[in-house]
């Protein structure tokens, strides 16, 4: 299974790279149990995504929210304001890191897509195999389908 390494960077005062065990040192008021409370089909405990952007302190240049999951060379950049306490970076299943069956061993989450009223958070920025989370000045890297013919194409692998 691949180390849990998650690196925050960009437009961030201070850039941090955390392990399992940093996560799973994030006080209990900042874990999110149970994910499939409200992602059925995904299971898993996470953190939530303000909890890491308070160490990361977010420069106030930061406009954007940019997943990397260089192992498939998938990323997603989202508005960062409509994302906020929405977030969840999901790491653990079963008292262990998040095995690669299950996006793991980093996944991103939306709690809930609709209440971020942006069209730009779509199932797709639900990221899996996340190892990077830049904050940038503006849209960075995103290459999620564009439409429904190059989705089917991502989701039939």
């Amino acid at each position: 299974m691949p180390q849990t390494a998650l690196r925050i960077d960009g437009e961030v005062a201070n850039p941090l790279t955390l392990t399992y065990e940093d996560l799973s040192a994030i006080p209990a008021d900042d874990q999110v149990p149970d994910v499939s409370r409200f992602h059925p089909k995904r299971q898993g405990d996470g953190v939530t995504l303000d909890s890491l952007l308070a160490k990361a302190t977010p420069k106030s240049t930061a406009t954007y929210l940019t997943l990397h999951a260089t192992a498939d060379d998938f990323h997603a950049s989202i508005p960062l304001a409509e994302v906020r306490g929405e977030g969840v970076v999901v790491y653990r299943l079963a008292g262990g890191p998040l095995p690669v069956k299950n996006g793991g061993p980093i996944r991103f989450l939306i709690r809930n897509p609709a209440a971020c009223h942006t069209d730009e958070l779509d199932d797709c920025a639900n990221v899996k195999f996340v190892d990077r989370i830049e904050l940038t000045a503006g849209k960075g890297h995103d290459n999620r389908p564009h439409d429904d013919a190059e989705h089917e194409k991502l989701h039939s692998h």
